[in-house]
């Protein structure tokens, strides 16, 4: 009930403060106007970072009293990097200038950490301590790119490490936690897309400020495992880490300077792609639920039982990462750091095919599928007994399914038109695998001490993996190219053959500027079903109410077998609504 009620004082006091700010701001000269490497074109009020520190730490306070010593360096914290976020907003700070602030910062909570009990930390915990929290704050200040993204993920991230950190920080620290999620909350009324508030800089380094200073404090305490907080706290804070080290690395292969503001971001090549500004905030505030949910299962948790979710989840971002850095943002000059080194070749081959990274990928995923499959089959001391035997099988499996993933021909093929032929190449390339890899171990080690069942719960996982890998592409660029703004809403009559490769069609190439909403068909066997994930919503006699029920712009008819009178019918059908319609030709020159 504490925490309820601290979330909704700090919910309520951040609203009611950031409206006034609101109202305030532009006569104190508080609007970011646009620029070249900014996302909005119109001018917003700023300093909804006020609103957001006085509802955390006024409901915190309200609600614990008197706060530890833990809670006031967090705040103390959180209340410096919001000076230098507001004088960033006001004065236009330098990168240079902000990264010694909080690194400064950063290495004074690290003291004020470790100095009650007199006995400092190594000086390896101090330096990753400092670092740590400068690299999340300045994450944070990152990712405010987009309207709700950093308020969102910030609250989310606060969420999850109060019940995660529960055991290891104080009651006023976790309350302080609560009200910076209450906080954001509130302010998110008014920062959702449309944006009618920016929190600034002084918004985002606190939240920066709060995050790094709860996830810092366990660190510095004896009894933590450094690693494993490190993979847990990695987890809940997912996405400004991640984007921040792509828009780090990508810029350093375009011959960009770090500190060179752009819309390079993760969302905004989301947006590229065709994701509205919603959607794709609302798909990084589900990666940033997904990190957080997976974080929580795996605390408390053995390490050795958090390899294989863990692994995923981080394959899992590296390929995303890997489909967004396919889209252009630098005018044609993504590598053009690397285009006159002695790489060069392999660069240019790891950016139009990305061949190289497809056998790094497939390598990872056979050990974390192997692995896996000894966990669920063996349990506790059993799993103890058994692992040997997969420390000693790894490299033949590893030789034989790479040998067979290519023999298959899985590097020769194109992600963006994955297809059933695909799906029975990678049969055949992972069941063959682990044929051969039985027959290896057969031959090496006799078959002693290993499980048929291993194999097979192995080969399972493994197809299961190759094919959600493969076909990850082309399932990103169809929901790219389904929601691109502006599109003409069609309706498609006829789901045969024709129909289905102009719907291939459509989302493959945008210049269409179409969106396939619904079929017709006069064939009772394709009605009232899914195809290519676009509903068959009856025969003609359906046209008027699909007319209005799918909001078609135009319907297309796509089957030589729709005759003159049948065509008549539907522009007559489609007249009073204002429908053009069209016919589909396929012509060979």
């Amino acid at each position: 009930m504490t925490s309820i009620l601290t979330f909704v004082i700090a919910a309520a006091a951040a609203f009611g403060v950031c409206g006034l700010v609101r109202r305030l701001a532009p006569g104190f000269g508080g609007v970011d106007q646009p620029r070249a490497e900014r996302w909005h074109v119109a001018p917003r009020p700023l300093y909804g970072g006020i609103g957001i520190a006085v509802g955390a730490l006024a409901a915190a306070g309200v609600t614990t009293g008197f706060p530890s010593r833990e809670t006031i360096g967090i705040a103390g914290a959180a209340i410096a990097l919001f000076a230098v976020g507001l004088a960033d907003d006001r004065l236009s700070l330098t990168a240079l200038a902000k990264l010694v602030a909080t690194l400064s910062v950063g290495a004074l909570l690290t003291y004020w950490l470790t100095s009650g009990d007199g006995v400092g930390p190594p000086a390896w915990i101090v330096v990753l301590a400092t670092v740590w929290f400068a690299g999340l704050s300045h994450a944070m200040n990152l990712l405010d790119n987009m309207d709700g993204l950093a308020g969102g993920v910030g609250l989310i991230a606060a969420l999850w490490l109060t019940a995660i950190l529960s055991g290891h920080l104080g009651a006023s620290s976790l309350a302080l936690l609560v009200g910076l999620s209450g906080a954001l909350a509130g302010f998110l009324c008014w920062n959702v897309h449309p944006a009618r508030l920016f929190m600034g800089d002084c918004g985002s380094l606190f939240i920066g400020g709060v995050l790094g200073g709860a996830t810092l404090a366990p660190l510095l305490q004896p009894d933590v495992s450094t690693l494993w907080h490190g993979l847990l706290c990695g987890l809940v804070l997912l996405v400004p880490l991640f984007d921040t080290t792509f828009v780090l690395v990508l810029r350093r292969l375009a011959g960009r300077r770090a500190t060179r503001g752009g819309t390079d971001h993760v969302s905004h090549r989301l947006v590229s792609m065709g994701f509205s500004q919603p959607l794709a905030v609302g798909s990084l505030w589900g990666l940033g639920l997904t990190g957080g949910a997976a974080a929580f299962a795996l605390n408390g948790s053995m390490f050795a039982g958090a390899v294989v979710p863990a692994s995923l989840l981080i394959v899992g971002v590296v390929l995303f990462g890997v489909h967004l850095a396919r889209v252009p943002a630098y005018d044609g000059r993504d590598f053009a750091a690397l285009e006159g080194g002695p790489i060069a070749p392999i660069v240019k081959d790891l950016t139009f095919r990305w061949r190289a990274f497809e056998v790094l990928l497939d390598l990872v995923l056979i050990t974390v599928a192997y692995y896996a499959a000894y966990r669920l089959r063996f349990e506790d001391q059993r799993l103890e007994v058994f692992l040997p035997s997969f420390t000693a099988s790894l490299p033949i499996v590893l030789a034989c399914k790479l040998a067979m993933l290519y023999a298959a021909g899985l590097y020769s093929r194109d992600w963006s038109t994955f297809s059933l032929d695909d799906v029975s190449a990678a049969v055949k390339a992972v069941f063959g695998g682990s044929v051969l890899s039985v027959v290896g171990v057969a031959y090496l080690f006799r078959f002693e001490g290993y499980s048929r069942g291993v194999f097979v719960i192995d080969a399972a996982l493994l197809l299961i993996a190759v094919l959600a890998t493969r076909a990850s592409s082309r399932m990103l660029m169809n929901t790219a190219a389904a929601r691109r703004p502006g599109l003409r809403r069609v309706l498609l009559y006829g789901a045969g053959v024709r129909g289905q490769l102009f719907v291939r069609q459509v989302l493959a190439d945008p210049r269409w500027r179409m969106r396939p909403v619904a079929f017709l068909d006069d064939a009772p066997v394709r009605q009232h079903r899914r195809i290519l994930g676009i509903w068959v919503a009856g025969s003609l006699e359906q046209l008027e109410g699909a007319l209005t029920r799918f909001h078609v712009d135009e319907v297309v008819i796509t089957t030589p077998a729709v005759g003159p009178e049948v065509e008549v019918r539907v522009r007559e059908r489609c007249q009073p609504f204002n429908v053009p319609v069209r016919r589909l030709r396929l012509e060979i020159e």
